[in-house]
């Protein structure tokens, strides 16, 4: 059972604002070790449940912030950026399942760190009308291999979002915001072991899962935030400029849409 896990760091326990996400902050040491050592509690909990093989994205910033030294022996690794399928880069329909690590809430949501791909640019995403953060996004293509999410781990508010979205995925919630850039916290190793527990959970749950699938035509619609940020955006051929602020793509497929979006994402934040 082949298991794909993409992880993020702004869900993870013990991050609260930019001195943790990048590697000018002060923390940030202390959050990429317990970021990987949320990943390593999810493959630990994965093959207890019966998983075979694990492939883990860095889906973070530079996409190079987990520790592959210290990550489980079983598990491979990719880092870096720009990747195709960036977020969700390794992750394809020879893939039983994939885990959400360390995610959060869309922008205009509450939650620790809420955004949705890129905060100085986006406002809000819609894929075919349903108003989408990353956990929407990601899962969307997920669905489109017929692969489900079966695990997020986060802030209470990114499990809800989840669960709105996913009702038959398994979560991990290791803090509760307070305010944007405030939270409550679990101890990090009690972090560690509810989602090791979790991810267990989710991979015994397999006749439940369900991946979550946008019927094509794919049209994904970005609100901006600025109207400067759409004129550039609308230059990406094939778009539809729908308002000041508003562009939409549609697309055949999943992976067409998702790539327009993240080209007309670069452009804007040009």
């Amino acid at each position: 059972m082949k298991i794909f896990i993409s992880v993020d760091i702004e869900g993870v326990c013990g991050v609260v604002n930019s001195d943790s996400t990048g590697p000018e902050g002060k923390t940030y040491d202390e959050a990429r070790q317990q970021m990987t050592e949320e990943v390593n509690a999810a493959v630990e909990g994965a093959i207890a449940g019966g998983a075979t093989k694990i492939v883990v994205n860095d889906s973070h910033g530079g996409m190079n912030n987990l520790l592959p030294k210290q990550l489980h022996p079983l598990a491979e690794v990719i880092l870096g950026t720009p990747k195709p399928l960036m977020m969700m880069q390794g992750l394809d329909d020879n893939c039983d399942a994939c885990m959400f690590v360390g995610y959060h809430s869309r922008m205009h949501a509450r939650g620790i760190l809420s955004h949705t791909i890129s905060g100085g640019v986006v406002s809000n995403v819609w894929v075919n009308g349903v108003l989408c953060g990353e956990i929407g996004i990601n899962a969307g293509l997920a669905g489109h291999f017929g692969v489900p999410v079966v695990l997020i781990t986060g802030d209470k508010d990114a499990a809800e979002e989840a669960m709105a979205l996913l009702p038959s995925v398994e979560v991990a919630v290791v803090k509760e915001a307070i305010t944007r850039y405030s939270a409550k916290h679990m101890h990090p190793r009690a972090a560690t072991d509810l989602i090791r527990t979790q991810a267990k959970r989710a991979i015994e749950k397999r006749p439940a899962w369900k991946p979550l699938i946008f019927r094509p035509p794919i049209t994904m619609r970005i609100e901006f935030l600025n109207a400067g940020m759409a004129d550039a955006a609308a230059f990406l051929p094939s778009s539809l400029r729908v308002d000041g602020s508003i562009v939409e793509y549609t697309a055949a497929d999943y992976v067409t849409c998702f790539q327009g979006l993240r080209a007309m994402i670069t452009l804007a934040g040009k």
